[in-house]
């Protein structure tokens, strides 16, 4: 049966445009994960937790979340594979207004401001690499030049976005292997000892924790283009296994990397430690080489920031009305309009710059988005046991529970910390009920979920 509109029949239209293949899929989420995060928190780290094997275990037990994270958003996503990431899943796994509520913290700021911070980011080292280049301006020509790669469609777009990642590993692994064969050892060691299994279990590496995880943030990018993507049901849960699988790999390499080659006591309370292990292992140059390899990075962050926000806009238009004119697409297949918002949005945050705050604020928001996603696995586990599911999360029910009980430990930390921010960011998710009760008029209706294959 094909629907005229909803979910169920935005599933199941033939969109004339170009398919992602599984390894641009793996690309995007790569490269939305590794930002500026895994560049700066082990400074932090160190000063409370000086022990090397602590210190990666960090990594580990934050990837081991992401992986336990990714492996039930890879069953609902082969079970649901339409674009929109969060707001497609919650939708169907609750109700249109809990998709809408995730979907509206999305549209608005929940990547223009990541983009904003990245951009300003790239701006600052760049002047590292190009003494008396213009921070502003540089930040803006990448987020322009960015808006307009995707602009000229989907092939376009995974192009370049294939290229700016693969650059980025590159680089990386071109550190990590300099690291090994020019840098000095600093005559540590990984093994674990007594004392470090009472560090892992104090209050120094949760807090650790919680930056970490936010460092492998955008594990499950390719949710977000799920209907862009060809063969989604075997594609988009391989994409999603593989790409934290790799992250997880460069991390806990990289990290051991700054360890071995710099002395852990220049490191302590330093925000830019890839900075000072490239000074170590590469010397004078080390600064600039560093520099030049985090903006690459930033680059290909940024460019999957702005491929992916704008297809959560475009499915909340293709739902409701009021909001249609998100989901217009050009002939190639882009949602022009959503991408030219967000990037207005973008410019708007760097020219206030405020978005420093606003990623404070809906940081809560998103991660009670995730948690009530992978929540949502178990719901339709027990409600639900006669929908198809091409993939079955591995380990259930133990995969869901692991990252239910470390994204709730999150949520406390985040609550007790920074209240104020939390609950703003709640409240700004919840102001877009507005929105969505003024279009209950006009709001079409998902069809029976378990129509979706039909």
């Amino acid at each position: 049966m094909t629907h005229s509109s909803g979910v169920a029949g935005v599933d199941q239209r033939k969109l004339d445009v170009p398919s992602v293949s599984a390894m641009t899929a793996v690309a995007l989420a790569v490269a939305d994960m590794i930002g500026i995060g895994v560049f700066t928190s082990l400074g932090f780290q160190i000063a409370a937790i000086p022990s090397p094997f602590a210190l990666l275990m960090l990594w580990i037990i934050g990837g081991l979340a992401a992986l336990c994270g990714a492996l039930c958003y890879a069953e609902l996503a082969a079970m649901f594979p339409r674009s929109g990431g969060e707001y497609n899943f919650l939708s169907r796994s609750y109700h249109p207004a809990v998709g809408f509520l995730a979907g509206w913290v999305s549209a608005t700021v929940g990547f223009a401001a990541p983009i904003a911070l990245s951009a300003m980011a790239f701006g600052s080292y760049f002047t590292g690499v190009v003494p008396g280049a213009p921070p502003m301006l540089m930040g803006l020509i990448v987020v322009w030049s960015v808006s307009i790669v995707h602009l000229l469609g989907i092939k376009q777009g995974s192009v370049f976005q294939n290229v700016s990642t693969f650059l980025k590993l590159g680089l990386i692994l071109l550190f990590i292997v300099a690291g090994l064969v020019m840098g000095v050892p600093q005559g540590i060691s990984f093994a674990p000892t007594s004392v470090d299994f009472s560090l892992i279990s104090s209050a120094p590496f949760a807090i650790g924790l919680v930056f970490v995880l936010y460092s492998y943030s955008g594990w499950n990018a390719a949710t977000y283009i799920a209907g862009e993507i060809h063969d989604p049901k075997k594609n988009l849960p391989r994409s999603i296994i593989i790409s934290v699988l790799l992250v997880v790999t460069l991390y806990v390499a990289l990290n051991a990397v700054f360890l071995y080659t710099t002395p852990m006591a220049q490191m302590s309370g330093q925000l830019n430690v890839a900075l000072v292990a490239g000074t170590h292992i590469f010397g004078d140059a080390g600064g600039r080489i560093v520099g030049g390899l985090i903006c690459v990075g930033l680059i290909s962050a940024i460019s999957a920031m702005t491929w992916i926000g704008p297809r959560v806009t475009m499915a909340m238009g293709e739902d409701l009305p009021l909001l249609n004119v998100f989901a217009r697409k050009t002939a190639n297949g882009v949602p022009a309009t959503a991408i030219a918002t967000q990037l207005l949005i973008v410019n708007v945050l760097m020219f206030t710059q405020s978005f420093e705050a606003v990623l404070e604020f809906v940081q809560f928001s998103l991660t009670f988005c995730s948690f009530l996603t992978v929540a949502g696995v178990i719901l339709l586990r027990i409600t639900r046991p006669d929908l198809p599911r091409p993939y079955r999360t591995w380990g259930y029910p133990v995969t869901p529970l692991v990252f239910l009980s470390i994204t709730l430990f999150t949520m406390y930390y985040l609550l007790t910390e920074r209240p104020l921010e939390s609950l703003a960011g709640l409240a700004t998710m919840f102001a877009g009920l507005f929105i969505y009760f003024l279009s209950q008029k006009t709001w079409r209706q998902p069809a029976p979920i378990g129509a979706v294959d039909r």
